[in-house]
């Protein structure tokens, strides 16, 4: 245990499960609803609504070996090459082998995918896939189908939702197990303020943390909350420098900051070419598979041809799809492009990278368990190895689906094993944890528990500024340094406001703008502390002053955790193999 955590209000109020999942996208409502199904008593708390995750975002669709003549070792083989030799082939090959019944188990839940004429499920190519593998619904719609779905089945069982809430910090008892966790409600509900549920077993499905860079795909709610408070509680994270950049995001002007529109991979895959101002197709002769070419090939290229010509962004052509196939197959884009001034049925659509998907995260084995008992992490928050240095596309939503399944039953199993386990052997309460008129809490990482100084709400625009400068698509060390410097600045400074605030000095006040920019700042920290160590290119990892792969020095993975000292530690694995988790786990 690290001793930190966010300062904040005592909480207020708790409840009691048997389980608390955060997050509501396709990896936490799995989760739940298999759960729930079990018998357990089940909590899903959420940021925002829940149909508002980053799941209902997701165009493309999702991939499974599903289509007549495909495998999941062809799948398999797909997810290697595209996780350039970082990997763990045995995560993936549990990926692709549950994959194609999970995906049947959601239908059977009530998602409904596009079908051809005979019936079967409609199934396109993406980029890194070498056969049409990737089942979509409402033509570019598929995460809001499945989000849909998923959230039905959570309302029609009576799962105990607590909506609009940011997940605070890890409850632990005394023996460092986990306990439960702090939150806090916004706005009027059932519950409001801080407060607590207080479980054995806490699943973290957050989703990203895109909103460490200017520019993003992901919603605003995608903060790194999940990997903060992994952290905190910790826990070790893998892989965090490996941030794809989608290769083809709406165009919007160098001053565009936020949430930016996504140009699914699957207009490529329908057949768009990515050209220059002057309709050359710079993708030919780049890789086999041209504007197919796995995600961070094709960021790679794009940017070094914007870089070669001066200009901002290059354009993706599809005109000669016409304006029935982009208003039946792509919808979602051709409103999003209108929206915004383009048409892509008369014009090729500006486009550039931008920030898309962590594949890295808190560190897990197959069972989802990271290294805090009690604590498991799913979907974008999670590191399963799965994705190695660049995920393939279409697979973060099958991620979500296996992986939830899996957790559910090591959940289920384990309380089944032990229904009469004592939640809180040491009835001493933290203080700052004590819950008037309810039952004592646990603790919050212990009785050493120090609130971590926060960020006034204003350096949120600052975080992303410094990454997006010094740890965006390319990477140096020069580059990496300052960022670091730039963010050791922003902690020492908001350091010193907490150690000055008695005398009356500027302070940020506890609230989620303020809990928001601190959680940032730590996962950005711990970004660029293992960017600067990977002194190589590798996946989406593209470092400007080590531009080639080496697998000698580098084919293996870095492990961060914070000290009791508050230090960020990190290491590098003796192998492109992950060691287990626990240390009494030689094997999975």
């Amino acid at each position: 245990m690290t001793g930190i955590r966010l300062t904040a209000p005592a909480p207020g109020w708790a409840i009691d499960a048997d389980v608390v999942v955060v997050g509501s996208g396709v990896a936490g409502l799995t989760t739940a609803l298999r759960c729930a199904a079990a018998g357990l008593a089940t909590v899903v708390v959420t940021k925002a609504r829940l149909d508002d995750g980053s799941t209902r975002w997701a165009q493309g669709g999702i991939a499974a070996a599903l289509g007549e003549g495909d495998t999941p070792e062809q799948h398999l083989e797909d997810t290697l090459v595209a996780g350039a030799g970082l990997c763990d082939e045995t995560a993936v090959r549990a990926l692709v082998t549950e994959g194609p019944d999970a995906v049947r188990r959601l239908i059977e839940t009530g998602a409904h995918f596009d079908t051809t004429d005979t019936g079967a499920i409609a199934l396109t190519r993406e980029g890194g896939h070498h056969r049409r593998r990737i089942a979509h619904a409402g033509g570019d719609a598929t995460g809001a189908e499945i989000s849909r779905a998923l959230v039905e089945a959570v309302r029609s069982a009576a799962l105990h939702t607590v909506e609009n809430a940011l997940v605070l910090d890890l409850l632990t008892d005394a023996e460092g197990r986990t306990a439960g966790v702090t939150l806090h409600v916004m706005g009027e509900g059932q519950h409001d303020g801080v407060g607590a549920v207080r479980a054995p077993a806490v699943v973290l499905a957050t989703g990203g943390m895109g909103q460490v860079f200017s520019a993003t795909t992901n919603p605003p709610v995608s903060t790194g909350d999940g990997v903060a408070l992994a952290l905190r509680a910790g826990a070790e994270v893998s892989d965090l420098e490996f941030v794809q950049f989608h290769p083809t995001v709406l165009f919007l002007g160098s001053d565009s900051e936020g949430q930016q529109p996504l140009v699914s991979e699957a207009v490529r895959g329908e057949g768009a070419h990515l050209v220059d101002a002057s309709g050359t197709r710079f993708m030919l002769g780049q890789h086999e598979l041209a504007e197919l070419a796995p995600r961070d090939i094709v960021a790679k290229a794009i940017t070094r041809q914007m870089h070669l010509l001066g200009t901002e962004h290059m354009y993706l052509d599809a005109r000669h799809f016409g304006a029935e196939m982009w208003e039946q197959r792509f919808p979602t884009i051709l409103a999003a492009c209108r929206a915004h001034g383009i048409d892509p049925v008369t014009e090729p659509i500006p486009v550039a990278p931008a920030a898309h998907y962590a594949s890295g995260g808190v560190r897990t084995d197959l069972r989802g368990r990271t290294t805090v008992p009690g604590l498991y992490a799913c979907g974008e928050v999670a590191c399963t190895g799965v994705h190695g240095a660049n995920r393939l596309a279409s697979n973060s939503l099958l991620e979500g689906l296996v992986f939830a399944e899996r957790i559910a039953a090591d959940i289920v199993t384990d309380r089944n094993e032990d229904r009469t386990r004592d939640m809180t052997p040491d009835r001493t309460p933290d203080p700052a944890q004590d819950v008037s008129g309810e039952q004592d809490l646990p603790r919050a990482h212990g009785p050493a528990s120090e609130p971590a100084p926060l960020l006034t709400a204003e350096s949120r625009t600052e975080i992303q500024r410094i990454m997006t400068r010094g740890a965006g698509v390319i990477r140096s060390a020069a580059s990496l340094a300052r960022a670091a410097e730039e963010l050791d600045s922003l902690q020492q400074t908001a350091a010193t406001a907490a150690d000055t605030v008695a005398t009356g000095a500027k302070d940020a006040v506890p609230g989620v703008e303020a809990w928001e920019a601190t959680n940032l700042l730590l996962v950005s920290r711990v970004l660029v502390a293992a960017a600067r160590e990977r002194e190589e290119t590798r996946g989406c990892h593209w470092r400007e002053d080590r531009p080639d792969r080496d697998d000698a020095d580098w084919r293996r993975h870095l492990v961060v955790r914070i000290a009791p000292d508050r230090r960020l530690v990190v290491r590098r694995t003796d192998s492109a193999a992950f060691p287990p988790v626990r240390p009494e786990d030689s094997a999975d």
